[in-house]
């Protein structure tokens, strides 16, 4: 390279020297790209051996040549050699104090900052001049220096070849004065999570084209096929969905196809000026093209709504017009967009919410969009790219087996195959039935990866196990005691049964309006749980409270930091919401103009308005303050649920709660019990759908206006699609949502929720629960009490154990049950063992470079195959009966013979179980 393209290169790369400036973060990648640095280019007062030290901790000691470095590579470089020592030490305190309660950060990196802290010398100056800190840099041993041409191609790794034999890891201290700094730049530049270094860049380059034209006609065709596709078969069982990790794979041929077939010419309109194909299709546009189909990539929770009220089976509300609906998605759908946005503060710009579900999609975006140089990783030397298209492949073919051709290896329930009969063995150990004892319960990655096994932390993965054997266990006691009669009732079901061990009908209590009739129900009683679902209610109610004292407790300087922060912007609309926040992808985003808090608060006050006007304008027998209630639930539990949600990858929803409070408030009402629920789950639900992708682009520094503006057209242009093909189900699909449809359009969720209306509205809560199973009730007590020993021991406790001591979790194992059970976790785990825990701790080139990629491919590959299989033989049933497909449903599991402990016919007194006739609550 000429001397003059050298100083320009590096040039792009070094800036102001201080790190909380924007320009100290941004490189141009052109310039970079296209002007290749080698290793010895680069950090030219480091020693060999003190780069090679660099590249093992950047994880790229796997090379196959270092006269074309990665642009990150060179970025760190250059960052490391111009840190001060001074304030190298300063930024690694200021970690500790900031991290030393974080789950996520690997407790050896933090060892690491302790002893190298514990090292600085007494005698250190505040402040060292550049002159002093390269001094100090070349008081290690000189070495020879890495040639621009060195290249080895019999496969080994470059910098295997200058392997310090006393640096056997990159925890061992054998150059303090580099590893100082080293450590510092990781925090100060890139980020101190592997998982967030594996899928991110430490750079930004603001001059990339990102909200184009490309963007908007992607984000728009695609969005209104998923739209269409997600609500067409939201209704069938099982449900189909296009998926975002599928329409991202679809994203890139579809940009890359524009980008040649588009014209390269700018169109001027007023005074903006459109460029119609701004040069090659990049990583940014790609990822705000995903953000405009994600954020409402699934199905709005209103939809329930408008089935129940609309369909003559259910509630038959014909008064419930197309401006109905419009009002109520359409409140429901914002309401949670401005509430994300005033939730910034708390999910996106604090560096802790590291958000793991969102991880893997930013993986393929890497894998598909960013050039990768050679690497030789354990052995390893295929690109991401093709790597995943590898995956992709493999879980296309092999999905067709467990789904289609082989069942069995999907509930490969194969302790019930020794006795299908056998109820006791059944109940401990059915994957359909039971409670999913099973050692080797799966081959089925949709089963495998039910709590995303190799995309949340293992810890997390750990204590949900744990609390899900928990659940085992009281489900047990409960069943074989006959505790609250759940003997007479099948132990893991969700159903409602009838005191004669039926399924429980909702239609004989109440009247033609289906509003409560206390005749009727006299006649029938009331209805009764399984012990799953006993276990699953008290979980749901232990919770809510624990985990608004334990999260506000543990997080309660941040929680007010960010409050603070919000008040005071509320008060002064010209104050940047980043301030207070200097980490370093935050500092990049200060490149680009904020969405201010104000802007979203107005989004709020008109979806306050829209659904007011529904409760107004139509007979929807609901009070405004039930609308005001929603709202205020949610911002009371929005933040800690957030919390963690955004940390640990569990997500709980506010329907229990909502529920059960209506319940009480406004009996025999089911109608408003589901329009306030709506509104109760769908703000949790969507506000943190619109954060997760708002933290996305912030990873990949989208300027946060382009997101805004694509978010609202994309949730705009899906309530209108979604409720057009809704109601055209409605109308013209013969014998929809019933039981016997030919086509599976069941409408399971609905009817859900529909019966849902009618225990917690029509009969109510207080009829439930006072009379028939009054400890539920304590359970709010109890998980409000728990959460303080719980508090204390994660105080005061031995911080080995501590450290991955998550209670809320623990809890939040239980809510499994009822229908799904330990077979949906138990294979999961040993795979988060194999990836999140012994890959991510000895292996973790190999890890931060393939993991996502591979759980996004497994994910990509089965929804892709799911579709096909859909349309190839299940439209039109073409089942094959064989022993792989039928052994899975012989016996028990398959609803034959013996289904409970105890028969109401013949061990209940009377024919009946449950409170006698005559003393119903």
């Amino acid at each position: 390279m000429s001397e003059e393209k050298h100083i320009k290169t590096l040039t792009s790369i070094r800036s102001t020297g201080s790190r909380l400036d924007v320009e100290d973060h941004e490189v141009d990648l052109q310039q970079v790209i296209s002007n290749a640095l080698s290793i010895g280019e680069v950090g030219q007062s480091l020693s060999d051996s003190q780069k090679q030290i660099i590249l093992r901790r950047l994880n790229f000691d796997g090379l196959l040549s270092l006269d074309d470095l990665p642009v990150s590579a060179s970025f760190m470089i250059e960052k490391i050699e111009r840190l001060s020592i001074s304030e190298s030490l300063q930024i690694l305190k200021e970690s500790l104090t900031l991290h030393s309660e974080d789950v996520n950060i690997p407790t050896q990196d933090m060892q690491l900052l302790e002893d190298l802290i514990k090292q600085a010398p007494h005698d250190l100056e505040e402040t060292d001049t550049i002159h002093e800190k390269i001094a100090i840099q070349f008081n290690s041993k000189e070495e020879k220096s890495f040639g621009s041409s060195e290249k080895i191609n019999d496969g080994t790794p470059v910098a295997a070849s200058f392997v310090d034999l006393e640096f056997g890891n990159y925890y061992s201290i054998i150059d303090w004065n580099l590893q100082v700094r080293l450590e510092a730049a990781l925090i100060a530049y890139h980020s101190p999570y592997p998982e967030v270094r594996s899928v991110t860049d430490p750079y930004d380059d603001p001059n990339l084209p990102v909200e184009t034209f490309r963007v908007y006609i992607l984000g728009l065709v695609w969005t209104a096929i998923g739209a269409f596709i997600n609500q067409f078969f939201a209704e069938r069982q099982p449900s189909i969905s296009l998926s975002s990790a599928v329409v991202q794979l679809f994203l890139y041929p579809s940009g890359k196809l524009l980008e040649r077939i588009l014209p390269k010419y700018k169109v001027k309109i007023w005074k903006y000026t459109i460029d119609l194909n701004p040069g090659p299709y990049n990583h940014k546009e790609q990822i705000l093209a995903t953000i405009f189909y994600s954020v409402s990539g699934g199905v709005s929770y209103a939809s329930y709504n408008i089935h129940v009220q609309k369909m003559e089976r259910f509630y038959n509300n014909q008064w419930a017009d197309f401006g109905y609906q419009i009002l109520l998605m359409l409140s429901t759908n914002f309401l949670g967009f401005g509430f994300a946005g005033i939730m910034r503060k708390f999910a996106i710009y604090p560096i802790t919410s590291i958000w793991p579900s969102i991880l893997p999609t930013l993986a393929l975006n890497k894998a598909l969009m960013q050039p990768e140089r050679k690497e030789n990783i354990n052995g390893w030397t295929i690109s991401r790219y093709y790597f995943f298209f590898s995956v992709f492949g493999f879980s296309f073919f092999y999905n067709w087996i467990p789904t289609y051709l082989f069942n069995a290896l999907s509930y490969f329930n194969w302790m019930t195959w020794i006795s299908p009969d056998n109820f006791n063995l059944t109940a401990i150990t059915g994957s359909i039935y039971g409670l999913g004892l099973n050692p080797i319960p799966t081959f089925d990655w949709n089963i495998l990866n039910f709590n995303g096994a190799l995309v949340y932390p293992f810890y997390s993965q750990v204590n949900q196990y744990i609390g899900s054997l928990i659940g085992f266990v009281v489900i047990i006691g409960l069943f074989w005691s006959n505790n609250n009669w759940s003997a007479y009732i099948p132990i893991n079901t969700s159903s409602l049964y009838s005191q004669r061990g039926t399924r429980y009908s909702v239609k004989s209590i109440v009247n033609e309006r289906s509003l409560f009739d206390q005749a009727k129900y006299e006649v029938v009683g009331p209805p009764y749980y399984s012990a799953a679902n006993l276990v699953l209610y008290g979980s749901f109610f232990a919770i809510y409270p624990f985990a608004i004292v334990y999260e506000v407790f543990m997080n309660y300087k941040p929680m007010w930091k960010a409050l603070s922060g919000l008040g005071k912007s509320l008060k002064n609309f010209r104050r940047s919401t980043y301030e207070g926040f200097n980490d370093p992808h935050t500092t990049m985003m200060r490149r680009y103009s904020e969405v201010p808090d104000w802007v979203f608060i107005v989004v709020l006050v008109i979806s306050i308005i829209f659904a007011i006007l529904c409760v107004k304008l139509y007979p929807a027998e609901t009070p405004v303050w039930g609308i005001f209630f929603a709202a205020a639930i949610n911002f009371c539990f929005l933040i800690p649920l957030t919390a963690i949600y955004s940390t640990t990858g569990f997500q709980f929803g506010l329907n229990v709660l909502v529920e059960l409070i209506v319940g009480y408030a406004l009996p025999g009402n089911g109608l408003a019990l589901n329009f306030i629920k709506a509104f109760g789950y769908n703000i949790n639900g969507q506000a943190q759908n619109y954060i997760s992708d708002q933290k996305m682009g912030h990873y990949l520094k989208i300027p946060p206006r382009a997101m805004f503006r694509c978010q609202l057209i994309s949730v705009f242009i899906t309530s209108f699609i979604g409720l057009g093909v809704i109601n055209f189900q409605i109308n013209n699909n013969k014998d929809y949502c019933e039981p016997t449809n030919r086509q599976k359009f069941t409408c399971p969720s609905s009817t859900v929720f529909y019966n849902a209306s009618i225990l917690w509205g029509v009969i109510g809560p207080k009829k439930v629960f006072n009379g028939i199973y009054p400890v539920l009730q304590y359970c709010f007590l109890i998980g409000f009490l728990a959460a303080f020993p719980c508090i204390a021991f994660k105080k005061f406790g031995p911080k080995r154990i501590t450290k991955y001591f998550q209670p809320t979790l623990i809890i939040g194992g239980m809510l499994i049950y009822a229908p799904y059970n330990l077979s949906y976790y138990t294979g999961g785990l040993y795979l988060s063992i194999a990836f999140m825990f012994y890959l991510k701790k000895y292996f973790l080139s190999w890890w931060e470079k393939y993991n996502f990629v591979l759980s996004g491919a497994m994910d990509a590959g089965v929804a892709f195959s799911a579709i096909i299989i859909f349309f190839a033989v299940q439209y039109n049933d073409r089942s094959i009966s064989w022993w792989g497909n039928d052994v899975v449903w012989g016996g028990i599991e398959g609803g034959l013979g013996q289904q409970t402990l105890l028969d109401a016919a013949v061990d209940a007194p009377d024919g009946y179980f449950g409170l006698r006739q005559g003393h119903y609550p």
